[in-house]
């Protein structure tokens, strides 16, 4: 199995190799210039090429040299590299299966087996900085993908380790954990981290990335499988999951890549996820994975995922981050495979039709994209009042611009949930408010009108919330400074606006629940 080896000794020499060639996404975006490092984000490697010529051989900065190697697939000389890192070395490059070398003289050519590149991210729980194995991408290949090929961090792995909620928590499931980077963002936070995965080279990758990480096996435990399986009679206080949700079509000339392709029909792997992973769920357990939904031609995705919340039985927040049509969404996974119209236009037509073929028989008129929220209610929450009647069921669509990490945002939701099933609209009135801090009123006046005909609340952070507020609750939020009850507040309005108590409670009590839900309000 070409994938790489783990041998404790080697990574903690390349770990400390590499920290000492300062190989960081900050370097590697130095040693390239800004123009060279967007066009390789579109995956143009021409201008990065240039930007490194002549990092292949000896006296080269180190960063640019590991940058050739490992980022852009370029050979590099043997003396080159042995400079670059003197601690591991070559013998020990190759032993760990990350390169091979041409021959054995200075001079010789050494190529990359992998790609190994820094990584930076912020999670809820802070700042990481690790260095990320997977295989050689098409466009350093110039080859199409194989089939058992290992994605590295791309933009879904990365969204998905920002909106994981990061307490503490005792037991967490890496589900389809391909190179290990979610069970890697895991393993700060939880005791101890299951990662299980089909491909046996996804586990490999996984399992060297872990060591050079640092993480120990004591910490990580590696499980082949499909799914559930490994886990079946287990519970997790922490459930995460990039799963193979790509729908695909199940036709023997087109290709299926383990990475993405769960080897179900339409949605169905994301579909069975969402409504089984209850049963490895603890009481108060969560679980967060991305997935697609097919929208069939006269239903609303709320409807379609809607049915999934109800079937699993549990706490559900879903948030849809984009709606292709059926032609984008073949376009993207086409060419997510290495064939494009241009470089095998008989390929490209032959898979844009099965892709259309069979979104067709299913009559799919969108394909929608999102995250997924879930939670095993605990058996009582603290005042033992919550009802079946209050588990959570939200599903909205958010498709601008969010604040990452969304982690914090998430779990201030779950917990402002839990908060208001405990109190009815009497225990509500007994609570004092504040603004949160990242909240911005704006109002619009018609020129020459003493007051405002639009209130709105702007939310600085996590999702990004705008919401329009009648006269009424505008000025209940204006009041709420932690100084005085919701109930105090809504009697000086009634004054005020000389009409019964009764009657504003009734207008501002629901708008009041939702801008805590949301949390632009807090409780004192």
């Amino acid at each position: 199995m070409d994938a790489p080896v783990t041998d404790v000794r080697l990574t903690s020499a390349l770990r400390a190799d590499l920290e000492a060639a300062e190989y960081t996404v900050e370097r590697v975006e130095d040693v390239l210039g800004p123009v060279a490092t967007e066009a390789l984000h579109r995956e143009q490697l021409l201008p990065a090429l240039r930007a490194t010529a002549g990092a292949e051989r000896p006296g080269a900065d180190p960063a640019a040299v590991l940058t050739r190697l490992l980022v852009l697939g370029r050979t590099v000389r043997r003396d080159a590299l042995a400079a670059a890192l003197p601690g591991v070395g070559l013998d020990g490059m190759a032993a760990l299966g990350l390169v091979v070398a041409a021959g054995h003289g200075d001079d010789d050519e050494v190529r990359a087996l992998v790609d190994l590149r820094p990584y930076a991210a912020t999670d809820g729980h802070g700042d990481v900085r690790w260095w990320i194995a997977s295989d050689l991408g098409e466009a350093v290949t110039g080859r199409a993908l194989r089939t058992d090929h290992v994605l590295g961090v791309g933009g879904a792995s990365t969204t998905l380790a920002q909106v994981t909620v990061r307490d503490e928590r005792a037991r967490a499931l890496d589900l389809g954990t391909g190179c290990g980077i979610q069970a890697l963002h895991a393993a700060r936070h939880v005791r101890q981290v299951v990662a299980t995965d089909i491909s046996a080279r996804a586990l490999a990758f996984a399992r060297f990335n872990a060591a050079l990480a640092g993480v120990g096996d004591g910490v990580l435990d590696l499980r082949a499988g499909s799914m559930l399986e490994p886990v079946a009679d287990e519970r997790f206080d922490l459930v995460v999951s990039n799963p193979p949700f790509v729908i695909t079509p199940r036709r023997p000339d087109v290709p299926a890549y383990e990475y993405r392709d769960g080897g179900r029909a339409g949605d169905a792997l994301v579909r069975d996820l969402v409504t089984g992973v209850g049963v490895v769920l603890a009481p108060g357990g969560v679980a967060q994975l991305l997935g697609n939904w097919e929208v069939p031609r006269g239903e609303r995705w709320e409807d379609v995922v809607g049915r999934w919340l109800d079937e699993a039985g549990l706490d559900g927040w879903v948030v849809q981050r984009e709606l292709q049509d059926p032609a984008q969404y073949a376009e993207t996974w086409i060419r997510d495979g290495g064939t494009t119209p241009d470089r095998d236009p008989e390929q490209w037509a032959l898979r844009y039709g099965a892709w259309l073929d069979d979104f067709a028989s299913r009559d799919v008129e969108a394909v929608g994209f999102g995250i997924v929220t879930l939670r095993r209610p605990a058996a009582a929450v603290s005042s033992g009042r919550a009802t079946e009647g209050t588990r959570l069921r939200r599903l909205e669509e958010v498709t601008g611009t969010v604040r990452q990490p969304l982690g914090p945002t998430i779990a201030a939701g779950l917990a402002a949930h839990d908060w208001l099933a405990e109190r009815d609209d009497a225990a509500l009135a007994a609570e004092r408010l504040v603004v949160a801090a990242d909240v911005t009123e704006e109002r619009y006046l018609t020129p020459g009108d003493p007051d405002p005909r639009i209130v709105l609340l702007r939310q600085g952070g996590g999702l990004g919330r705008t919401v329009q507020l009648g006269t009424a609750t505008a000025g209940l939020v204006g009041a709420c400074d932690g100084e005085l009850g919701v109930g105090q507040i809504v009697a000086a309005l009634a004054a005020l606006l000389e009409v019964p108590a009764a009657e504003v409670a009734a207008d501002v009590l629901p708008t009041v629940r939702g801008l805590l839900a949301d949390g632009l309000l807090l409780p004192a």
